[in-house]
């Protein structure tokens, strides 16, 4: 594994549920930061956190704030969804960067491990390959993968993913089940062409993964 210091269309078969959730599972964050809609879960629960009609800095303050208040100082980790590396350089593109950096840092200035994954690696983890939706027109593949990853969340962990927020919603708790997969808590068993996606996080030094 790589690491780094620390500071609605068909889906494909489902897997089995890996069974009860442990009393004592870590507490672990997925986040899929979007300066509109971010999505927040601990693997078992997801909500989106919209600005409404905030701009600028105030919508960098009403995001740091939110997930700060959601997200505990005593946090065992945080997988943050990294950039897309087709994103060009388009209006909203540095506000997003500034986003980012400003929850890492936060991450950063209370302790809490955080990890980044490549939103690929997220899709295969979810989908077991990262374009799942290939088969269809160009203009309906990328609507139509979230789907994908959505009806994979609900089915696969029974987490609900609805309303305008649902697609980053499902990103979170996909990004959160990686996060507990890679500390040794998987929320399912899943095949290699799924767990293969762990490989490709850039997880952080100073926490004891025992999942392989």
């Amino acid at each position: 594994m790589s690491t780094v210091p620390m500071f609605d269309v068909e889906v494909p078969a489902v897997t089995t549920a890996a069974g009860p959730r442990p009393l004592d599972l870590p507490t672990v964050y997925g986040l899929d930061l979007s300066l509109t809609s971010t999505g927040i879960s601990d693997g078992t629960t997801a909500e989106a956190l919209i600005p409404g009609d905030r701009t600028g800095h105030d919508r960098l303050e009403f995001h740091r704030r939110s997930i700060r208040e959601r997200v505990p100082d005593d946090t065992s980790l945080v997988v943050i969804e990294g950039v897309a590396m087709s994103v060009g350089y388009r209006p909203g593109v540095e506000e997003m960067t500034y986003l980012r950096g400003l929850i890492r840092h936060d991450l950063w200035r209370r302790r809490i491990p955080f990890a980044i994954c490549p939103p690929q690696h997220r899709i295969i983890y979810a989908c077991g390959v990262a374009n799942p939706a290939k088969d269809l027109p160009a203009n309906r593949r990328k609507t139509a993968a979230k789907g994908m990853v959505r009806d994979a969340v609900v089915e696969r962990y029974g987490v609900p993913c609805d309303g305008r927020g649902r697609y980053d919603q499902a990103d979170s708790v996909i990004l959160a089940a990686m996060g507990l997969h890679w500390l040794g808590y998987p929320l399912a068993v899943l095949p290699d062409t799924h767990r293969r996606a762990l490989a490709g996080v850039t997880w952080p030094l100073n926490i004891p993964a025992v999942a392989a």
